[in-house]
């Protein structure tokens, strides 16, 4: 199942009372947040939730899957995300002691 940004608001609406432009705004305020946030090389961390980071990859060598030629994978930057422990311990499996 994939969750939208669209079905993030109409949760606001529908467990909050936020009406539809109110929902919107939020959520497009909040992705928003985090996006700047990182354009300005500051993690982003959300209690309970997890941590939104960057990390510089080196340029390397890899190979292209059709020929398996070798090729130059170019240095870049990419976001990584790590998940806090609440949410680690949420995702568990569910070991039937309780």
């Amino acid at each position: 199942m994939t969750i939208t940004k669209a079905d993030l608001a109409k949760n606001l609406v529908d467990k909050l009372g936020f009406n539809k432009h109110e929902s919107n705004e939020f959520v497009r305020l909040l992705f928003e947040e985090i996006v700047c946030n990182l354009e300005k090389s500051i993690d982003v961390k959300i209690s309970g939730f997890g941590n939104f980071m960057l990390h510089d990859k080196r340029q390397r060598i890899g190979r292209n899957p059709r020929t398996g030629e070798p090729a130059v994978i170019s240095a870049r930057r990419v976001v990584v995300f790590r998940a806090g422990q609440k949410l680690k311990d949420r995702m568990a499996p569910d070991d039937g002691s309780s």
